[in-house]
């Protein structure tokens, strides 16, 4: 349903300033308050759950693949000792001959306790940090050949690790992210036609595409991400304290700082970011509503308008993103900032302590790399913090679609083979709780009655085939079929028994044949044709140039607003309900189709009960049984004929109708 009367809900171009205000106000309480990161990051991650078993084989992956990595450095640094200990081997050699061909352990305890001071106790001392070095030897290129050799296999089993855990994570978060769209796409079903009569369809469909694209994305590029850097955090701190405690300790300085920094950061950026994604939701929901009507805009010349509000929109989505991005973006530089402090002080007592002799040159080597691999994964982590937070921004609303209230629950019951006779017993309804719209209605349609509703505009004769079809649910009373109560029935089963032809088409993008099928998917060819016929829309299929093979536009441009409305004629036709409801359904057609609707609508009504509304009310004279209906009330009922002896609204209704053509 799209329309409704004003009195009760809003009509279209009512819903749409509610909504686009509703929307106003959402972003401006979004951006008030921070989002709530922590629960929302950890119910995202619990999206991943079914695919626990992947994770764990991701797990072990990545750890294995960062402990290849970390011993690298190491191995490497005992490449640079060999060849740092050859060198210092050689020169040694050419000044003492008569140690050609000793370890550095035996040089040394050759010189006896009294070489140990002055410049051979400093050579002693350097020594003693490359104990397998042979004076005058030189490097030696068969252990660096095998040191290296062992380098490059650790290095080519991680990067393979991490290529298959690449692959299987994303594989994992494909699949959840398919969960979560056919969830969405569950819970739209669920959903009360009060929740879209609230949400711009754009702001919607934002939620559905862009947000779940923007959710996938953020955990594509930051999981993989984040569980290498967190693990590599761990074996890198674990070989630094190894080489060297000091200097580990004087690189832990940098996580405080850090954390601080980019905790102030991130907190800042979370607001920024809610703010952006409402903003991508307000521009979504004001460009589709300006396109799918943008006959109307060009009709009323308001196009210029229409580009007003988009530019300020797009401007205001512009400051948003500029805002989010650039103080996440200031996480990253001041991370490196403080990284290259950090191995600055590094480098400088390093090459103190190998000067001193107290620690050998490939190990200092060894530690600059793990200070560089401590300090990049931080910073990935606090560069991350944005996209992760955008990603959060985004899930949070497709949770809000997720955690809204639902339809009650359906029945279980089962509806018998029914004759038609509706009786709605003293039935109370109102869409907002001080605003009470019906009250106390009670009616009966016989079975084969062609009950018809006139009254002005909001009266409620929209409303009241809402609750005969439980796209709303009463308040109080009961809406009983062939004395069934409905409300004991499944929607779905009552709704297969319901026909219904609305004032505002709706035609999805494919064949005329199609669109007719609809109504009844597994009906003939014959049958559909028998439709189309009696629809009257035969006849002008036969002009188009692909007859019922014409694909019609998405938004049905290439057909006009009467043959649309014949097509949906037509699919109610096929569909052959027990019940037709019929609202304003030759609307859009001209007088002469419109007699021959009205005659094949007679053929179509005959045997079924029948609930037309009508603001022409030459459509309804022959009807059974005709409501006259005021603010939600029954205020007139009888024939034509009983209503205008009476000479009361009915009457009223007619006279300023027929005086005015």
């Amino acid at each position: 349903m799209t329309g409704k009367d004003s009195a009760g809900a809003p009509t279209r171009s009512k819903h749409a300033e509610i909504a686009r205000a509703s929307s106003r106000h959402g972003a401006a309480r979004v951006a008030e308050k921070p989002i709530s990161f922590g629960p929302s990051l950890k119910r995202l991650l619990g999206q991943l759950k079914p695919h626990r078993i992947t994770l764990t084989v991701v797990v072990i992956m990545a750890a294995v693949s960062v402990a290849f990595n970390v011993i690298g450095p190491k191995i490497l640094g005992r490449a640079t000792d060999v060849i740092f200990g050859g060198i210092i081997g050689r020169q040694i050699g050419k000044y003492v001959p008569e140690a050609h061909g000793m370890t550095a352990g035996e040089f040394i305890s050759s010189l006896g306790q009294a070489g140990h001071g002055g410049d051979r106790g400093k050579i002693v001392t350097l020594l003693q940090q490359y104990p397998d070095v042979i004076i005058g030897a030189g490097v030696d290129f068969h252990r660096l050949g095998i040191i290296m050799g062992w380098a490059l296999a650790l290095y080519a089993c991680a990067a393979l690790l991490m290529f298959m855990q690449g692959f299987l994570l994303n594989t994992a978060i494909q699949r959840s992210m398919y969960d979560l769209r056919r969830r969405v796409s569950a819970k739209l079903e669920k959903l009360p036609l009060s929740y879209f009569d609230g949400q711009p369809h754009g702001e919607l469909m934002s939620r559905m595409t862009n947000d779940i694209d923007n959710v996938s994305q953020t955990l594509l590029q930051t999981l993989q991400q984040l569980l290498n850097a967190v693990l590599t955090v761990i074996g890198v701190l674990t070989m630094m304290f190894w080489i060297s405690p000091l200097l580990a300790v004087i690189s832990l300085i940098v996580i405080p700082i850090a954390g601080v920094v980019a905790g102030l950061i991130g907190k800042r950026a979370q607001g920024q970011f809610a703010r952006m994604w409402k903003a991508t939701g307000e521009l979504n929901s004001q460009v589709e509503e300006a396109y799918s009507g943008h006959a109307l805009v060009k009709t009323f010349g308001r196009s210029q308008a229409v580009a007003h509000e988009f530019h300020d929109r797009n401007e205001e989505l512009r400051r948003a993103t500029a805002k989010a991005q650039f103080v996440s973006g200031l996480i990253q530089p001041v991370m490196f900032l403080l990284g290259n402090a950090n191995y600055a002080i590094i480098v400088l007592i390093g090459c103190l302590r190998v000067a001193k002799g107290q620690m050998p040159l490939g190990n200092v080597q060894a530690f600059i790399q793990y200070s560089r691999m401590f300090t990049q994964p931080i910073t990935q982590i606090a560069s991350m913090a944005n996209l992760l937070q955008s990603g959060v921004a985004s899930a949070e609303r497709v949770f809000q679609v997720l955690d809204a209230d639902e339809l009650s629950t359906d029945a279980t019951g089962t509806l018998p083979a029914t004759q038609g006779r509706v009786v709605f017993d003293h039935v109370h309804f109102s869409y907002s709780p001080d605003k009470p719209l019906i009250t106390d209605l009670s009616l009966v349609a016989e079975p084969g009655q062609t009950v018809a509703i006139v009254g002005p505009t909001g009266a409620g004769k929209t409303t009241l085939v809402n609750l005969l079809m439980r796209f709303y649910e009463i308040d109080g009373g009961a809406i009983t079929l062939d004395g069934v109560d409905i409300s004991t029935v499944p929607r779905t089963e009552l709704r297969s028994r319901l026909g219904m032809v609305l004032q505002d088409t709706w035609l999805f993008g494919g064949s005329i044949h199609d669109n007719i099928a609809y109504g009844r998917p597994e009906a003939s060819e014959t049958d559909i044709l028998d439709a189309a016929r009696a629809a009257h829309v035969d006849h002008f299929v036969h002009t188009l140039p692909e007859g019922y093979d014409t694909v019609i536009d998405e938004d049905g441009s290439n057909v006009s607003a009467g043959q649309k409305q014949l097509i949906t004629i037509a699919r109610a036709f096929l569909a052959a309900p027990d019940l037709l409801i019929l609202d304003e359904a030759t609307s859009s057609v001209d007088t002469r189709t419109e007699m021959l609707v009205q005659e094949a609508m007679a053929n179509l009504r005959d045997g079924r009960t029948s609930f037309v509304i009508a603001h022409r009310l030459s459509t309804i004279r022959d009807a059974d049984l005709i409501l006259v209906m005021e603010h939600g009330d029954i205020v007139e009922q009888g024939s034509h004929s009983q209503l205008l002896e009476r000479k009361g609204h009915y009457y009223e209704l007619y006279q300023t109708q027929f005086n005015a053509a």
